[in-house]
């Protein structure tokens, strides 16, 4: 089993500053404070901040424009996700003008299927935990989402578990993982019956279906998808930096 490292200060940094950045508290097209406002608020040196910020530069987030100082990249309100980062629905659906809500359709123990213990490198002894959740984008469902976690990661077995969490907060509430980055296969599909009855699909209208693996800064998978995704309904724009 890989030893799990605390995540060094530029990582918690990067991590805190992307947050802030996702959850608009740095708004589009705003002036970030300056590397020493961020060193001293954070208690960490200019160098950390400086690694920091070129990191966030070279995705496209912020712009540093020389001896007037570093901004959000102002399209970023004309995006869902970024290709560095990984898709969060509710934001995703709260960003193309929606108010986002979550249906959690099932959490669930069972036995993980032969594509979810490849993804998840377990075996097939190993039980997992399963939710099932439907986003819906003022009041219309657009996501089908599905989760599979390896039973081994869970801190302690609950009673209950918030199905309305992001993955990424799920993971770390109840397995105290961090995910580093995520693996993504999308394509289009026709939904079976039962998905599409879900989404209200007519018979004849694709899907996009995604898989994804979330894996740690050890390259450990943390976490399987397969969601169902309305993009009629429910536009996807993606940035990525060059």
């Amino acid at each position: 089993m890989p030893i799990e490292r605390p995540l060094s200060v530029v990582d918690q940094v990067n991590a805190l500053l992307r947050q802030r950045i996702r959850d608009q508290v740095y708004l589009p097209g705003s002036r970030l404070p300056s590397e020493s406002e961020l060193a001293q608020e954070l208690g960490v040196s200019r160098a950390t901040v400086r690694t920091v910020l070129a990191k966030l530069a070279a995705e496209g987030l912020i712009l540093r424009k020389q001896g007037d100082g570093t901004f959000v990249n102002q399209r970023l309100h004309e995006i869902n996700t970024s290709l560095g980062g990984m898709l969060d629905f509710s934001q995703l659906i709260r960003s193309s003008g929606y108010v986002p809500s979550i249906e959690t359709q099932s959490v669930m123990w069972r036995q993980p299927t032969p594509t979810e213990r490849e993804a998840l490198g377990v075996g097939e002894e190993t039980a997992v935990l399963a939710l099932s959740r439907l986003f819906f984008a003022d009041g219309q469902p657009v996501i089908l989402a599905q989760n599979v976690i390896p039973a081994s990661l869970l801190l302690e077995e609950q009673q209950e578990y918030d199905g309305s969490l992001p993955i990424h907060t799920f993971l770390r509430t109840y397995c105290g993982q961090e995910i580093a980055y995520a693996i993504y296969d999308i394509q289009a599909v026709m939904p079976g019956a039962e998905t599409g009855n879900v989404l209200a699909k007519a018979t004849g209208q694709p899907l996009l279906k995604l898989t994804v693996t979330f894996y740690s800064r050890e390259n450990r998978p943390l976490a399987w998808g397969l969601s169902y995704y309305d993009d009629a309904r429910l536009r996807l724009r993606l940035v990525q930096a060059w």
